[in-house]
């Protein structure tokens, strides 16, 4: 669905000197907001907007640095109102170096009642 190019920063390692578990979550959400950006079409207004409901990742490697990464995302499944999308966090030198994979799970809703709303229909089209 989408792939997005990654710099690791000094500021995401950790104290053994790989980047920390957090860091994935920020490469991931990266990841989405490029592919959000590149979307034709309105993907949220004032009724209809994403929030994550769950996330997974498996942690394969550790990531040290300096590394360029390649973070790619897949639609795994789309539902009424939600979809989840598949990830992959992989040396962009080395594409046989997984360092992640899992999947979130994004619901579109109403930020006024809470409620899901369909999925409109761009992110629908992005995602096919």
């Amino acid at each position: 669905m989408y792939v997005a190019s990654l710099g690791v920063r000094w500021r995401d390692l950790d104290a053994f000197n790989h980047v920390n578990n957090s860091s994935y979550l920020t490469y991931l959400e990266e990841a989405r907001l490029q592919w959000l950006s590149h979307v034709p079409g309105p993907w949220f207004d004032e009724h209809a907007m994403p929030v994550m409901a769950a996330s997974q990742v498996n942690y394969r490697r550790p990531i040290a640095w300096p590394a360029q990464l390649q973070v790619q995302l897949f639609c795994e499944r789309m539902g009424n109102s939600s979809m989840t999308i598949a990830h992959r966090v992989i040396d962009a030198e080395r594409p046989d170096q997984l360092y992640c994979d899992g999947h979130v799970v994004m619901v579109w809703m109403d930020p006024a009642s809470g409620k899901p709303v369909p999925l409109p229909e761009a992110i629908r089209s992005a995602a096919t």
